[in-house]
């Protein structure tokens, strides 16, 4: 993010050659759909899978499922796959991305700057704008179906547009309603997703005129029906950064029905309009191919399997299956279901279960809480319940924290995927706060810099804590060798410094921070001042000693003088 001219700063474009006739059709995008439905498909059975198992609700693989009733899962008998995902997704939005506490700030990208006090202070003015532009969005409640998402499949995707109320208004894309491909760096340019809307929707989104005769037909026929829509963003092959026009944008959009031939929409962005978040992704493949999901799955198929072995041993046990002689059943009646009569014919002999099930199947019991743990653990709740499970043993509160600090650097390779995707939703809301003129006017030193944005959650602090317990260890062995040998060792210590990097790795408000400048304007009037009090000091002790000598007369008058008093 540039601060020159209170632009965003453009990219250099590698101008793509195009044949001459080319322009954009809907055929085209329809081959470029299909293309990455190729992709797509490849990944679709497992995706399918996952979704069976850990978010039934959260997928919609075909354009035709929505308006459908609830999705049920015929394969989730035991809900601690469900429960997994919603601890996760939970403990990822509390750890990295809670709206109660301060989980980001910015910095200029040259560090000089960051020691200017002016500098840091409008940073976070601007911290502080976004954080409630954040808030007053639907972010906070997209995000932890992001999390849900990222977690049960390895990639959720975030839609960003620009609103007039919020500044921002996101939309979390249900999983299968949507493609992507990367460029050569790996980062996401090209998005395709298909959906439907209602034709009193699409009339009042795009306007009477622009319509398919199909849906003005059910429009004006008050009609339910409705209608596949495709949506494209990709580079645009005809970008033109002195053009007005939005088609000529740097991200092409398209909008059209599925088998149509016109445009609903042809316009375009500056940015790209889609926060992606993934986790790990082997090589040159376009999604990820490793989540806590895909990690837990066999665990969970197990899981899944042996519940209902379990759940057939219990019927036998509570409802067994009896044998007995024939004459009982037509002279007493044996559907009596009531379980307070022995029936015995005239041998003696009565009513008995075909077989009983032996106590090993509490064993089964067993081996199912043990796999329950570890779909848990996949998901990380051990990490985010250790609070709990360390306060419950009556441990101190620094314990816990300590405890919380070291467990919570295991999530550090996925948050890191998800700061990924956070950039791309700050770097959106700076254009628009750029765009609206709501951006806090910057110091003029800084209007040709570069800004950076660091995120500082209770999740990535975490992944610094090494940074503060050496600083801690250090101050504390200064201390220990200037009170126990040498007391000038705390001239070693540099303390300004120490104090300024603890107080920016553990996320302190610069704002409580005095400068250094400040600080020693300080030091310099104390001298200052200590210097007079020794004056006075020196002059007092001087008046006794004459005192002393019986008065001021012209040999104790010379001897002061002598003695500089």
């Amino acid at each position: 993010m540039s601060l020159k001219g209170l632009e965003v700063k453009e990219e250099k474009i590698i101008p793509v050659k195009k044949p001459k006739s080319f322009s954009y059709t809907t055929e085209y995008f329809q081959k470029r759909k299909a293309q990455m439905d190729n992709v797509f498909n490849q990944r679709r059975p497992d995706l399918q899978e996952l979704s069976e198992f850990f978010a039934p609700r959260m997928s919609r693989f075909l354009v035709t499922d929505i308006n459908k009733p609830i999705k049920k899962s015929k394969k989730i008998l035991d809900s601690i796959t469900l429960t997994a995902v919603k601890n996760f997704a939970s403990g990822m939005q509390s750890g990295a991305t809670s709206a109660a506490n301060r989980w980001f700030k910015f910095q200029m990208k040259r560090r000089k700057l960051n020691k200017i006090n002016e500098v840091k202070v409008w940073c976070y003015q601007q911290e502080e704008l976004q954080r409630r532009i954040l808030a007053a969005s639907n972010f906070y409640q997209n995000m932890l179906g992001v999390y849900k998402q990222l977690g049960s499949f390895g990639f959720s995707c975030l839609s960003m547009e620009p609103d007039f109320k919020t500044v921002v208004n996101f939309k979390l894309l249900p999983m299968g309603s949507y493609r992507y491909s990367k460029d050569h760096r790996g980062d996401v340019d090209t998005l395709c997703r298909n959906y439907k809307e209602s034709a009193k929707n699409i009339v009042e989104k795009y306007g009477y005129d622009k319509c398919p005769q199909a849906v003005k037909d059910a429009y004006d026929n008050n009609s339910d029906s409705w209608f596949e829509i495709v949506y494209f963003v990709e580079p645009n092959k005809e970008y033109n950064p002195k053009s007005p026009l939005a088609r000529h944008k740097k991200y092409i959009s398209a909008t059209f029905l599925a088998g149509e031939d016109s445009f609903l929409k042809l316009s375009g962005f500056d940015r790209f309009p889609f926060a992606v978040f993934e986790a790990e992704v082997n090589g040159e493949d376009t999604y990820p191919s490793n989540c806590p999901g895909i990690e837990a799955l066999p665990d969970a198929r197990q899981l899944m399997m042996q519940v209902k072995e379990y759940s057939k041993g219990l019927k036998k046990i509570v409802s067994p299956l009896y044998k007995g002689p024939a004459s009982l059943q037509k002279t007493k009646g044996l559907n009596d279901a009531s379980g307070q009569i022995i029936w015995e014919d005239e041998n003696g002999r009565g009513i008995s279960p075909i077989y009983e099930v032996p106590p090993q199947i509490m064993q089964l019991e067993q081996n199912n809480e043990k796999l329950r743990q570890a779909i848990k653990e996949h998901f990380y709740n051990d990490l985010f319940a250790v609070i709990l499970n360390t306060a419950e043993r009556g441990r101190t509160a620094t314990e816990v924290n300590e405890i919380k600090e070291e467990k919570m650097v295991l999530l550090s390779p996925l948050l890191d995927q998800v700061h990924k995707g956070l950039h791309s939703v700050h770097d959106w809301i700076f254009f628009e706060t750029i765009e609206t003129g709501i951006m806090p006017e910057p110091p003029e030193m800084i209007q040709a810099e570069e800004l950076e944005t660091e995120f500082v959650s209770a999740l990535a602090i975490a992944q610094k804590v090494k940074g503060i317990a050496t600083i801690e260890r250090y101050t504390t062995f200064v201390a220990n060798i200037a009170n126990t040998y040498d007391p000038t060792a705390l001239k070693k210590a540099n303390v300004d410094k120490i104090i300024d990097d603890y107080a920016d790795i553990a996320n302190v408000n610069p704002e409580y921070v005095v400068p250094t400048e400040e600080v020693n304007k300080y030091r310099v009037q104390k001298q200052k001042e200590e210097e007079q009090q020794k004056q006075m000091m020196a002059l007092q002790q001087g008046s006794e000693m004459i005192k002393n000598m019986g008065g001021v007369d012209s040999i104790g008058a010379d001897m002061a003088t002598r003695m500089g008093l």
